[in-house]
């Protein structure tokens, strides 16, 4: 069954330090306060437009909701966990930081419907997270996490690679804390730098270089085939696009596309048949036949064939045709006119 997410966000509430990168109320495009009123019409909403039949979950996203007074977490959860004692909305979820999770915070969640709980990790590395103001260290991190799956909620994480002092060793570190502690999904937001910041200020004197777009896309796709290899989802790459975000003004630097995450899998498309060129003897001048499922046609050729440009560029190719008859969906078989090969995320290697 596909889920539906009712979302309601609530931008800085409860929120104890404001990051370097943080501003909430752009990213969300929301600075009103929340009430259990709006909540319970937002659901009502929502609930009245949808038709076919779906695992619904109210998500509870921005700001650091355990942070909050557990009174005032108990009145924004009310109204939600109503329409689960009503069986019209399956579960709930909320995003948090690390630092605000103990055990009087878990058993109200856990009586109120709550099934997954996401944090903002953003990097795992100790000097990363003091740079970023973040107010907690990485082992902060690794103790919610184990209280959360102690109580037994389903767990995500969110990273954040490109922050002030990221490198590829503490990326590194990150993808391996991160692997170890096994969450049931990631979310990677690559940095950007967003008015009225302190990223901000910091990357108008020159304190501060965020990724460009083509180190964030293949960065992110590195993140995505290594956790996906460990079986741990990566449920999204780079942030939603939205009114505010492409407005031209919020964001005054960094990687930012609203096609971000079709162009990370597309990164690794190109990365698949490279692998499988770059080990044929001799390419100049061939013409090669991609085979490919139907679902992974945009993917594979890239946006306006920058896939195929590249291939062509590199390997010297006469050409490269795209046939969707692939029964699999993410497998490849590349015909050179004489030989095929099979391919797929699993087969590729990147060291």
């Amino acid at each position: 069954m596909k889920n539906y997410i009712i979302p309601i966000f609530i931008p800085h509430y409860g929120c104890p330090h404001t990051c370097v990168f943080c501003s909430q109320s752009k990213i969300t495009g929301m600075q009103t306060d929340v009430t259990g009123e709006y909540i319970e019409n937002t659901i009502k909403r929502h609930l009245e437009g949808i038709t076919k039949k779906y695992y619904i979950e109210v998500a509870f996203y921005g700001g650091s909701f355990t942070a909050l007074d557990l009174k005032l977490q108990y009145e924004l959860l009310a109204p939600a966990y109503a329409y689960v004692m009503r069986g019209e909305v399956d579960a709930l979820r909320l995003s948090t930081r690390p630092d605000c999770i103990d055990d009087a915070v878990l058993t109200q969640l856990k009586s109120l419907g709550v099934k997954t709980i996401e944090l903002g990790a953003q990097s795992f590395d100790d000097e990363v997270l003091r740079r970023a103001e973040r107010g907690h260290t990485g082992e902060a991190i690794e103790h919610a996490a184990k209280k959360i799956r102690e109580y037994g909620f389903s767990l995500g994480l969110q990273l954040m690679p490109g922050l002030p002092g990221d490198t590829w060793r503490t990326l590194m570190y990150s993808l391996v804390k991160t692997i170890e502690i096994k969450p049931e999904f990631v979310r990677i937001y690559p940095t950007l730098v967003l008015a009225g910041t302190a990223l901000g200020k910091m990357y108008e004197q020159a304190g501060y270089e965020p990724l460009s777009l083509s180190a964030a896309v293949s960065c992110a796709a590195i993140m995505k085939l290594l956790l996906e290899r460990k079986a741990i989802q990566v449920i999204r790459t780079g942030l939603q696009s939205s009114e505010t975000l492409d407005d031209g003004k919020t964001i005054l630097a960094g990687p930012y596309h609203p096609a971000f995450g079709e162009m990370v899998d597309s990164y690794l498309y190109y990365l698949m048949v490279a692998s499988v060129l770059e080990q044929m003897n001799g390419t100049k001048g061939r013409e090669i036949i991609l085979h490919h499922h139907t679902k992974d046609t945009s993917r594979l050729r890239g946006n306006k064939n920058s896939n195929k440009s590249l291939w062509m560029e590199k390997f010297e190719l006469k050409d490269v045709q795209f046939v969707a008859d692939e029964a699999k969906p993410g497998s490849l078989t590349i015909f050179d006119g004489s030989l095929s090969y099979r391919t797929n995320l699993s087969m590729l290697e990147l060291f």
